[in-house]
């Protein structure tokens, strides 16, 4: 079945697509992707893991057309930063 995984570091965003196996699982997808070994920062224990937008266990299974997504964690507190859009 096709599917997507997405990564998008301070500066670049990957979207690869890809065919895995049927019951596959977002993790299954990741591994397959390649996406680990040239993104090393990423850490699957620690980053979050989504399918289109919502988040989601790494075990869970695929359906055909999904995009699955890593997930930087947040560095700055939304509520503590200067906003950028001031006048």
């Amino acid at each position: 079945m096709h599917v997507g995984v997405a990564y998008a570091d301070k500066f670049k965003q990957t979207w690869l697509k890809l065919d895995v196996p049927d019951g596959s699982s977002a993790r299954d997808a990741i591994l397959r992707s390649g996406l680990l070994d040239q993104f090393p920062e990423i850490d699957l224990a620690r980053n979050q893991v989504g399918i289109f937008g919502k988040v989601v266990r790494l075990d869970t299974p695929l359906k055909a057309g999904n995009r699955v997504e890593i997930y930087r964690p947040i560095i700055a507190d939304p509520e503590t930063v200067e906003r950028r859009d001031r006048e």
